[in-house]
């Protein structure tokens, strides 16, 4: 447990490895959905009071009970199904994404299609579920991925005598070496700075059962599809 009174800085330093992505609740800033209710809200409190005025303050609570369901029919779906925002927390994605950048993750495309090589993978920790990580998809189902002082080979069925993997992307290399076999539903995923990334390499692929997204929006600073490099 980390103590209360470091300050952040410190907090975002003691964790490098782990590039936890959170769900982002700051008091600081209120949640995309959140500014949308109080934005529907205050769309229909004209309309509320227009009617009061006209009808009298009997139609006043089946007013605001009509707008809270309205809001909450259109608002939970989208977030439980559709998309919702996270913050990164951690290092191990420098320099595609750093610790504090806020996301819109896409909860809905990888439930019709694979990810694809490349990509970036919002997923449930496969130690601990109740955490979410970033990294990025390196190996893909059934595939075998070779690491030899830092260099990415993939061997697949279109490939048997391996490609090396062209990442862009990496800055901060690790020279190591291992091996990894991926079974049928299973990603192998790591973090672009593989110096400092607590990723597929210590603890295993992910399985297809836990991938939650992919970060579709990044407000600070603002990108699309941030970090997408698909091969």
């Amino acid at each position: 447990m980390i103590p209360e009174t470091l300050p952040a800085r410190k907090f975002a330093a003691i964790l490098p490895v782990l590039c936890r992505v959170s769900a982002y609740s700051s008091p600081g800033l209120p949640k995309p959905t959140t500014i949308y209710i109080l934005l529907l809200c205050q769309i229909n409190l004209d309309n509320t009071i227009l009617s009061i005025m006209h009808t009298g303050s009997s139609n006043f609570w089946k007013e605001l009970i009509k707008l809270v369901l309205l809001s909450l029919l259109i608002v939970v779906p989208f977030r439980i199904y559709i998309a919702q925002p996270f913050i990164v927390d951690g290092a191990s994605m420098d320099p595609t994404f750093s610790s504090g950048n806020y996301l819109i993750v896409d909860e809905i495309t990888y439930r019709f299609r694979a990810p694809e090589r490349g990509s970036v993978l919002i997923f449930k920790y496969p130690v601990d579920p109740r955490k979410s990580f970033i990294k990025r998809v390196i190996g893909l189902p059934g595939e075998k991925v070779s690491i030899v002082l830092g260099q990415v080979t993939i061997t697949n069925a279109e490939y048997p005598d391996g490609f090396v993997l062209n990442e862009p992307y990496i800055k901060f290399i690790k020279k190591e070496s291992a091996d990894f076999s991926l079974g049928p539903k299973e990603y192998f995923v790591m973090g672009d700075n593989r110096l400092g990334s607590a990723d597929s390499r210590m603890w295993g692929p992910v399985p297809e059962a836990n991938i939650i997204g992919r970060p579709i929006i990044r407000l600070f600073p603002p990108a699309l599809f941030p970090g997408n490099e698909t091969q």
